[in-house]
């Protein structure tokens, strides 16, 4: 049986906060956030399996957010989207065309965030923990503020220079 490429990060987690008295260090860069969460993914109208999921926020790229879901196969689906569509759809409806995010609340399972992802190869309808994907997000804000974020990305007058190049 192939090795669970899921059971060992990619890289070492980050704790986004110091846990004891270690002392800050300014210098060190911060590596990803990663944690992996059990989502339930609808499989059709009357039956629920589970999928491991990877949640990887790097703050090299910090508007994004990466999902990659173990399939059980030998292939894992990866999927790519801003930070602000996952914090948008925590709290409302977020997002269109290929990933749409909202929150709901189950009898069952409580708080949920649900994810419809389409792609060309077939739709999906998941569903993940609110509280579990809000730590998680909370730590990548941790890392790098939205504040950072914004600062990290080309002004509009760099934009507007590439865009004229071509």
């Amino acid at each position: 049986m192939p090795r669970d490429p899921l059971s060992a990060a990619s890289n070492p987690p980050f704790a986004a906060t110091p846990t004891g008295d270690e002392a800050v260090r300014p210098d060190i860069e911060p590596g990803p956030v990663e944690e992996i969460l059990m989502l339930r993914i609808a499989l059709d109208e009357d039956s629920v399996g589970e999928v491991r999921t990877r949640f990887r926020y790097d703050p090299d790229r910090p508007y994004e957010v990466l999902l990659t879901f173990h399939l059980g196969r030998s292939d894992e689906a990866d999927w790519v989207f801003s930070r602000d569509l996952l914090r948008d759809g925590l709290q409302s409806l977020s997002g269109q065309g290929d990933v749409k995010l909202w929150p709901a609340y189950c009898p069952c399972h409580g708080s949920t965030l649900h994810l419809a992802l389409e792609s060309p190869h077939g739709q999906a309808l998941l569903e993940a923990s609110k509280p579990r994907v809000k730590d998680w997000l909370d730590r990548t804000y941790a890392c790098v503020s939205a504040e950072d974020e914004a600062a990290a990305g080309p002004t509009d007058d760099q934009l507007a220079a590439l865009l004229s190049e071509g």
